[in-house]
């Protein structure tokens, strides 16, 4: 399986920013690994037209789980494709968090987007207290449970692990932790997708920056990463992308 580094750039970004989209393209024309952005929805088309014919792919950030309807402000899973979108991120802590998602909505949206032909990254992770209560393989086995959709491969979902409290923060959990994490959940998949899980790719998220990527890479079952902020300047994702092509 190819690595992923896919980059999440949140409520940031406007047409001006695409600048540094063709940066990064520039940097790394040809990766070793795969390379995913996720702009807001308003650069999606856009970032996807400069994209064309490079190794770079571009994703959303959330879709409804109704393919149309009376939902404002919206967007569904076969719009995000319409637009040039290969993949979208669901049930990431910040949705989680500021619109009371659950895990029944995430499993949701997790099945429309397989069904419009995106690749789903279904992201999971504790907080800081359930860390610090011992919780994190109960919480994050309950989540991985409940948001798994119906029918999922290794080719239509990816799984981020993202621990709430190292989002933003600096604080990364140490690599021990991460690696229990991820054997955790490979361990879990295999139980729920069979021989499939082996080849699911699992992102690390949570303050990946030039400086920690490589000692996160190379830990088994660490698969690529899922960057917030270092996504938004190419010179900080080249070199994320540099790091996990030579893992």
């Amino acid at each position: 399986m190819k690595k992923l580094a896919a980059g999440n750039w949140k409520m940031n970004g406007t047409g001006a920013d695409l600048a540094e989209v063709r940066a990064l393209i520039a940097a790394r024309p040809e990766p070793d690994c795969d390379m995913l952005l996720c702009p807001p929805a308003t650069l999606i088309a856009r970032m996807a037209e400069v994209a064309r014919g490079s190794a770079l792919r571009v994703g959303g950030q959330d879709c409804h789980a109704a393919a149309s309807g009376a939902h404002t402000g919206d967007i569904s899973a076969a719009m995000l494709r319409d637009a040039g979108a290969s993949h979208v991120i669901l049930g990431h802590s910040e949705r989680r968090a500021d619109h009371g998602e659950t895990d029944d909505q995430v499993r949701a949206k997790a099945q429309a987007a397989i069904g419009a032909g995106l690749v789903a990254v279904v992201c999971i992770g504790e907080t800081e207290a359930e860390r610090d209560a011992g919780r994190t393989l109960a919480v994050i086995g309950g989540q991985l449970d409940g948001s798994l959709p119906a029918g999922a491969s290794a080719a239509t979902l990816i799984v981020a692990y993202e621990p709430v409290w190292a989002i933003g923060t600096g604080r990364t959990p140490t690599l021990a932790e991460i690696a229990e994490v991820h054997a955790f959940l490979r361990s879990r998949l295999r139980g729920l997708i069979g021989a499939e899980a082996e080849g699911l790719r699992l992102l690390y998220g949570g303050s990946v920056k030039p400086s920690n990527a490589a000692g996160i890479f190379a830990l088994p079952d660490v698969d690529g990463a899922l960057v917030g902020g270092a996504s938004l300047k190419a010179a900080d994702f080249a070199a994320i992308v540099a790091a996990l092509a030579d893992a």
